[in-house]
């Protein structure tokens, strides 16, 4: 049930105290011995508040002279890019980072402008420069948590791949971080800041390099000449300074909605739950964009970090992020010649299946992966994905000639493609999506919680589809059960049931005492909500517990 406040402006008793956050970050010693806070890298990074000792100074040292120490271990000798986005705690994670980088004799590339940098901004540095020919590899930082409340902090790595670091890296950088912690920062090397900014430290243009090759990636003449109306909002985020920065060199109609950075997102409407929070494909969050929307041809918001993208027409509202990735594989395909003809496209097992139709109706190719964009940048990288996208609204593809842009999720390219669509095809993408819907269905779909023990959700990540033994669900015969991503074998942490026109896939949380339920049907509401009960009594019976 929604909050009572959902998508009304914050008010004072929902701002944190940024001085008390700051504080705690620097005041607070985790103790290595409480699960809950030892560094823990997710799908795309470690995670927590300093506020409950789970993203403090200690965390940030320690998994700083991890990176610095598998860097080395891995012959990566060239530049880090470091970047960081406007959360509260990540100014001081970024001068923590970057004193102990110094200190390990990593030169480091921060923004020459002292500013926030966008997670595909970092992405796009570390590929051009391993681009350039030269042996001495990059790789690089981001310090966000993304879409997260204020409270949070964040912390990810990206190999010279681009991307985020695989769990092998992810797994050596947790365990020697924690190792430190443990140690109580002995191992840990550092200098003062002033020393690493007149030493290690130097300074790199991501906007205008970013910038500048953009119209190798979308066609913003079309959208310059068609002269649509944009408006942009980066949420209070790192990506602020770049539409603004778009507008003015690529000659666009586009209105920076909102141009203010403050820690506390005091501007910010209330997410579902009542609680402030960065995240640009709930309508909540995004409801004053969507008030706006008369006002523009294309609107667009974007995160924290610029690596997720939401997309507001006047006829359409906020479109549902399933749907809009439908519709940019269903343009992009028919639109960039320059891609080879058995270019695949890439989805997470947890994404709508009306992408499988799309892409059928391509006659394309569908590599399925489980959640984590990590799992697309192998083939960004080859260029054997022009595209990869999740359903929380994060996707990446490749320049107009296939050769690779990012390996992160990246925001901005995937909102600047929804006015480019509009501009080559004369329709929204909400438009777009009603066509798809009339040829190839129109599917409901939902994600659901359910409570699970520790314990629990450990057996459903380790389930094997042997242990369902269901034949039928909602009606209709089961066409395949599985533990293991069909696009690329790596296990899914969860299971996957599908039937003609409907599935399910149950993943637990990695934070908190609950499992999640993603479903789909092709059949109605009253069908998906079938689903979603009959999902429950099935993954309760597979775990040995009650319903």
């Amino acid at each position: 049930m929604a909050h009572d406040r959902a998508g009304t402006l914050a008010q004072p008793q929902d701002l944190e105290d940024l001085a008390q956050l700051v504080t705690a970050y620097y005041s607070r010693i985790p103790d290595p011995e409480n699960p809950d806070e030892r560094v823990a890298f997710g799908t795309s990074g470690h995670r927590g508040s300093s506020l409950d000792g789970a993203f403090n100074e200690a965390h940030i040292l320690a998994t700083t002279q991890a990176i610095a120490e598998y860097r080395a271990s891995q012959s990566i000798t060239g530049p880090l890019f470091l970047g960081r986005d406007t959360h509260a705690l990540s100014e001081p994670a970024w001068t923590s980072a970057l004193e102990v980088l110094a200190a390990n004799d990593v030169v480091v590339l921060i923004d020459s402008g002292g500013r926030y940098t966008p997670t595909p901004a970092v992405s796009h540095a570390i590929l051009r420069h391993n681009a350039s020919g030269t042996a001495a590899r990059a790789d690089g930082i981001v310090v966000t948590p993304s879409h997260n409340p204020p409270r949070d902090g964040g912390f990810k790595y990206n190999p010279p791949h681009g991307g985020p670091a695989d769990s092998t890296a992810t797994a050596a950088i947790e365990a020697r971080a924690n190792e430190l912690i443990a140690g109580g920062l002995a191992g840990v090397k550092r200098v003062p800041l002033a020393a690493a900014l007149a030493g290690a430290a130097r300074p790199y243009d991501f906007l205008a390099t970013y910038l500048d090759d953009l119209p190798n990636v979308v066609d913003l003449d079309a959208v310059r000449d068609a002269g649509i109306r944009i408006g942009a909002d980066p949420l209070g985020g790192a990506s602020v300074d770049y539409w603004g920065a778009i507008a003015e060199r690529h000659r666009l109609d586009l209105t920076v909605v909102n141009p203010l950075v403050d820690a506390t997102w005091r501007f910010m409407t209330l997410d579902t739950d009542g609680k402030i929070r960065m995240d640009c494909s709930s309508p909540d969050a995004m409801a004053s964009l969507i008030g706006a929307r008369n006002r523009f041809d294309i609107a667009t918001g974007n995160d924290a970090d610029a690596d997720r993208h939401g997309i507001v027409t006047p006829d359409g509202g906020l479109m549902n992020p399933n749907h809009y990735l439908a519709v940019a594989i269903d343009y992009l395909y028919a639109n960039r010649p320059g891609w080879a003809p058995g270019t695949k496209v890439g989805k997470t097992l947890v994404s709508s299946s009306m992408i499988d139709r799309v892409v059928a109706g391509l006659g394309r190719e569908l590599v399925e992966v489980p959640v984590g964009f990590k799992w697309f940048v192998p083939g960004l990288l080859t260029g054997e994905l022009g595209f990869g996208g999740e359903e929380s609204a994060g996707a990446s593809f490749l320049r107009t000639d296939g050769r690779v842009w990012t390996t992160d999720k990246d925001g901005i390219i995937m909102a600047l493609l929804a006015s480019e669509i509009t501009a080559v095809t004369g329709r929204s993408p909400a438009a777009r999506y009603a066509e798809l819907a009339q040829r190839y269905g129109s599917p409901e779909y939902a994600r659901v919680d359910a409570p699970a023990t520790r314990e629990q959700k450990a057996a459903l990540a380790g389930l094997s589809s042997e242990q369902v033994t269901a034949s039928e669900l909602a009606g209709e015969p089961i066409t395949a059960t599985f533990t293991a991503a069909p696009g690329n074998g790596a296990a899914l942490g969860g299971l996957k049931v599908c039937t003609e026109n409907a599935w399910f896939a149950a993943r637990p949380s990695g934070t908190e005492d609950k499992y999640k339920i993603y479903a789909e049907s092709f059949r109605g509401g009253e069908h998906l909500a079938q689903v979603q009960d009959e999902a429950r009594e099935l993954v309760s019976r597979a775990l040995g517990a009650d319903a």
